[in-house]
């Protein structure tokens, strides 16, 4: 039998266990306690944060003959029934699969009809992969829903669910973890598991997972698969480093170690940018940035030494090529044009001088 993940093994099964996200707790445990539960919810926000997990404990919770303080009891049949993903009282969809009209319509249909618990609840995850004509079908039915039904719909785009329908649920934002909660949580689970990983794995795991719990766990996983140490990853302040050094060997030579390893051209210059948005605000608003404090020092001194300016001129040269691999046949040839545009002294200065209008010939010596 494969051994279950870190992160299904570690799922919160109760609102008490869910990490980071206090504001959803205390509106859904109230909302239960108060008997004011709502008929359709929209969680949104970045993968890994428990939009997901969330649902299912609303769910239990709705239908647990135990129920104390707004949590769910875990062991009654209802309960069991939830988290062993067989009850009748609960349906998931995945409307990334089943986004057309007919799969909505098959829904709403059987929405209509009696089950054993006291409310019927749908989870429709990543509800804005829904066509316009599903989108209507559901429409529908949350203006005028059965008294019996709950819809939790999830998404990591909510800008990309129709007003409409945000404007007829009760919308929950879910957060990113903060880089210290998130800390003691894989330090816990590590700790619980009988995980052995070194302290610089552990940093790099945080790195990693960017505040996403699932993310995070994930890497942790794998981590402990290779010995407890880190395996050769791609270090991104190498490219920071070639750019404050004007060195676009070392550029180069980064680049070509990540693409040996398996990293496309494209994820990688996103990765590029994501690194040089920290150490912008670590520059600009430091409370911002969402690193583990050992890496937050290196970053801020990376920072420090390559100067806002450059810091802005390399975010804007790497969006540009970013838009341009989208057509490119060699997206590879580009990022090493990119690189070495800003880590060459020579070619930077030629690239301010035309922003600026200025057309620049240097002598040749005689």
């Amino acid at each position: 039998m494969a051994t279950q993940s870190l992160y299904r093994r570690y799922r919160p099964r109760r609102f008490s266990e869910l990490r980071g996200q206090e504001h959803v707790v205390r509106a859904l445990r109230n909302a239960v306690i108060n008997n004011r539960e709502g008929q359709g919810y929209l969680f949104s926000g970045p993968r890994g944060t428990g939009k997901t997990s969330s649902a299912r404990i609303l769910a239990k919770v709705l239908n647990c003959t135990n129920a104390i303080d707004g949590e769910p009891c875990c062991e009654c049949d209802s309960c069991i029934a939830v988290e062993a993903g067989n009850s009748y009282d609960v349906h998931e969809l995945d409307a990334a699969s089943n986004n057309g009209v007919d799969a909505m319509r098959d829904l709403i249909e059987k929405a209509s009809l009696s089950s054993p618990g006291r409310h019927k609840v749908y989870i429709l995850d990543e509800v804005h992969m829904l066509s316009k004509g599903a989108e209507a079908a559901l429409l529908k039915t949350l203006e005028e829903p059965p008294p019996h039904v709950v819809f939790v719909l999830a998404t990591t785009d909510p800008q990309k669910v129709s007003a409409t329908i945000r404007s007829r649920v009760q919308h929950l934002e879910f957060h990113l973890l903060p880089m210290d909660e998130l800390e003691q949580h894989v330090r816990w689970v590590a700790a619980d598991a009988g995980l052995t990983v070194s302290e610089e794995a552990l940093q790099a795991v945080l790195t990693q997972g960017g505040g996403s719990a699932r993310d995070t766990l994930s890497a942790l996983e794998l981590v402990s698969a290779s010995g407890g140490d880190m395996p050769d990853t791609l270090a991104y302040d190498e490219f920071i480093e070639a750019f404050i050094a004007h060195d676009p060997g070392q550029a180069l030579a980064a680049l070509a170690f990540a693409v040996q390893q398996g990293r496309d051209p494209r994820t990688l210059a996103q990765d590029i940018v994501r690194y040089l948005r920290d150490c912008f605000l670590s520059l600009m608003a430091p409370e911002l940035v969402q690193l583990p404090d050992q890496r937050a020092a290196q970053v801020a001194d990376q920072a420090m030494r390559m100067g806002a300016a450059a810091i802005v001129r390399s975010m804007e040269k790497m969006g540009e090529i970013l838009v341009e691999m989208r057509h490119a046949p060699d997206p590879r040839l580009l990022l090493d044009v990119a690189l070495v545009q800003l880590t060459h002294e020579a070619a930077g200065n030629d690239m301010r001088r035309q922003r600026h209008g200025r057309a620049v010939v240097t002598p040749r010596a005689t």
